[in-house]
């Protein structure tokens, strides 16, 4: 249970870390890249510990380093993105809005 608390913890923190470093971070709220990467860091401990890697001897990192390693990458896309997508959806209704 552990590695759970731990592994939310580190996972919630390195999704606030990806949205401070993207450059369009003002495009999407603070929660979006730390949720997903929170869901998605959860749902893969749970299936990691289902398939039986939490406590076997020379397997027990998978539960606590690949859940953090799924977390951090799917936030990383989803920033990516959603900073592209509304990027350009903002600057179409923007030029849009212009012409009027």
């Amino acid at each position: 249970m552990l590695s759970l608390v731990v592994m939310v913890f580190v996972t919630v923190a390195t999704g606030f870390l990806v949205w401070a470093n993207d450059k369009r971070h003002g495009k999407y709220g603070i929660a979006v890249p730390a949720g997903v990467s929170l869901g998605v860091g959860a749902l893969s401990w749970i299936a990691f510990i289902a398939a039986g890697f939490g406590y076997q001897p020379g397997l027990t990192w998978i539960p606590w380093v690949l859940p953090i390693v799924l977390g951090t990458a799917a936030a990383a896309g989803v920033a990516v993105f959603l900073g592209r997508t509304r990027t350009l959806r903002d600057t179409e209704a923007l030029t849009k809005a212009l012409r009027l």
